[in-house]
C-alpha cells in the first residue's frame, strides 16, 4: 500500500469574503492553524471585530496525515448541523488541513430556515477557501547522521545520488549531518545509511 505523505493547506489568512441572503450577512474567513490556541485567538479577534454579529460559526481540522486528523465543527447557536458541518464539508471538499474557517453572521430580520442556513454557511466557507492560496506540503522525517571525518565521502556520495535535503551540518573530526526526507522514502534512506560501516543514523521525530 502506498504511503500518502503530502497534504494541502493555506499559508496565510484569506481576505474577508461576504455572502448575503435576505438581508443576513455572512462574512467568511480562512486561517492557517496548528493548535486549539490558534483557533481561540482567531475567534476572539473576530468577536472583537464583529462584536454586533449574532453568530460566529466555525470548523477546523489539524493533522498532516489522514489517520491523524482532528476536527471540530461548531454551530454557535444556529440549529444543529446547519452551520459547523456545512463549513467542515468545504474543508473536506477542498481537501485542506491545518485550517480554520469562521463564518460570522449578522441577522437581517428574516429567518432563512435550515436549508437556507446550510447554503449560506457552506457558501461563506467555500468563498473563503476560493480566496485563499492553497499549497501542497510533504510530510518529512528528519534524521541525524553521525560519522568520523574519514567517512565523509561515503555519506556525501549517497546524499548527492539520492538528492537528499540537508538541513544542517557540522563537519569537523566528528561530523553530524541533519537531513530531511519525505515519509514515503524515509525507510529506504534509513536502511541505506544504517547498512554503512562506522556510520550512525538516528530518527529525530521519535
Amino acid at each position: 500500500m502506498e504511503i500518502t505523505d503530502s497534504y494541502k493547506t493555506i499559508t496565510k489568512p484569506s481576505p474577508e469574503v461576504l455572502f448575503k441572503d435576505r438581508n443576513s450577512k455572512f462574512f467568511g474567513y480562512a486561517f492557517p492553524v496548528s493548535s486549539e490556541d490558534d483557533v481561540k485567538q482567531h475567534l476572539e479577534d473576530l468577536k472583537k471585530q464583529h462584536h454586533q454579529a449574532r453568530h460566529w460559526c466555525y470548523a477546523y481540522q489539524f493533522g498532516k496525515l489522514e489517520q491523524d486528523y482532528i476536527f471540530r465543527a461548531n454551530d454557535d447557536g444556529e440549529p444543529n448541523n446547519s452551520a459547523g458541518m456545512p463549513i467542515y464539508g468545504q474543508i473536506q471538499s477542498f481537501e485542506v488541513t491545518n485550517v480554520l474557517i469562521i463564518v460570522v453572521r449578522y441577522f437581517g430580520g428574516t429567518k432563512l430556515g435550515v436549508g437556507g442556513l446550510i447554503n449560506a454557511y457552506r457558501t461563506g466557507a467555500q468563498m473563503a477557501l476560493e480566496a485563499s492560496k492553497i499549497v501542497k506540503r510533504t510530510v518529512n522525517i528528519e534524521y541525524a547522521i553521525s560519522f568520523e571525518y574519514k567517512n565523509m565521502n561515503k555519506v556525501m556520495r549517497i546524499i548527492k545520488e539520492k538528492n537528499i535535503n540537508v538541513i544542517n551540518q557540522t563537519l569537523e573530526l566528528s561530523c553530524e549531518i541533519i537531513i530531511s526526507v519525505r515519509l514515503k522514502e524515509a525507510h529506504a534512506i534509513f536502511e541505506t545509511f544504517d547498512a554503512l560501516y562506522e556510520i550512525n543514523i538516528k530518527n529525530l521525530n521519535d
